[in-house]
């Protein structure tokens, strides 16, 4: 909407987890921005401007990570070449990752450009950690909170990246990837491939829970029932192979509260939504 009506804010904060998007969309913003048939809120992804931003070498969309470049000389010269107009696109973007990461002093010499920014230049700004940005700053972004992406939805683009790279996957262990990402797609896929490169073209479920370090859900189903039974030799049994295998024991207890849960909810709802 400020795009269709032209009321843009001079700096946006992107926060939320890690994994889910706030840099990819800070450069689908800046394709938005100055794409040659922009602005608009669908970039042609064809002219100049947005193939060299989905490449990063668009001379007036730089990408800083604020880890590495936190000092306030860094800052100060980022000030200094706010001052000059775009070199051919429509505006100056800096998108500035892992904002929280800047020292004071940097923030401090960022907020003189926040309260009066050029009007051809924007900020994007992404966090994961909003905590640690100042208020002073805060007040002067509009903010989009990111959220942790869903596991059915992580599950559903695994298998559409296995279908086209033709992996034969179960669908057990695309859950278990997921689990394990904890609503970062962009760690899914780096486990994804880091089990592709462990397994091959065709993984099972045992293959991805022994890389991960992960416990199978029939342990879970198998320590429960034991301890519906009261079967302590049982129960003494899982134990000695949980000790042999060397599996995590916080792993191990995180992943049996979540087992045990999940049984609650089923017989809560009867349902297995």
């Amino acid at each position: 909407i400020a795009i269709q009506h032209d009321r843009l804010a001079s700096a946006y904060l992107f926060s939320g987890p890690r994994g889910v998007g706030k840099t990819t969309t800070a450069r689908i913003l800046a394709k938005a921005l100055n794409c040659e048939k922009g602005p608009t809120t669908t970039p042609c992804n064809d002219c100049t401007a947005c193939k060299e931003i989905a490449q990063g070498n668009n001379i007036d969309v730089l990408e800083i990570d604020g880890a590495s470049n936190r000092g306030i000389d860094e800052v100060r010269n980022l000030r200094e070449s706010t001052r000059y107009t775009p070199a051919k696109s429509r505006n100056k973007i800096y998108i500035i990752d892992e904002v929280h990461m800047l020292t004071n002093e940097a923030f401090n010499a960022l907020l003189k450009t926040l309260e009066e920014p050029p009007p051809h230049v924007i900020f994007i700004f992404a966090t994961t950690e909003m905590n640690k940005v100042p208020a002073t700053i805060l007040s002067r972004c509009q903010r989009f909170d990111f959220k942790r992406i869903a596991n059915p939805d992580i599950v559903q683009q695994l298998k559409t990246i296995c279908e086209h790279d033709r992996i034969k996957i179960e669908d057990s262990a695309l859950h278990l990837i997921a689990k394990k990402a904890d609503g970062s797609m962009r760690d899914s896929e780096s486990l994804l491939d880091q089990v592709v490169s462990f397994c091959g073209t065709e993984v099972a479920e045992k293959d991805v829970a022994e890389l991960l370090g992960l416990v199978q859900q029939e342990l879970f189903i198998e320590i429960g029932e034991a301890i519906q039974q009261k079967d302590l030799a049982k129960i003494i049994d899982i134990s000695q192979r949980i000790y042999e295998h060397g599996l995590d024991a916080g792993s191990l207890m995180l992943g049996l509260n979540e087992y045990l849960n999940n049984v609650l909810k089923l017989k809560i709802t009867e349902s297995t939504e």
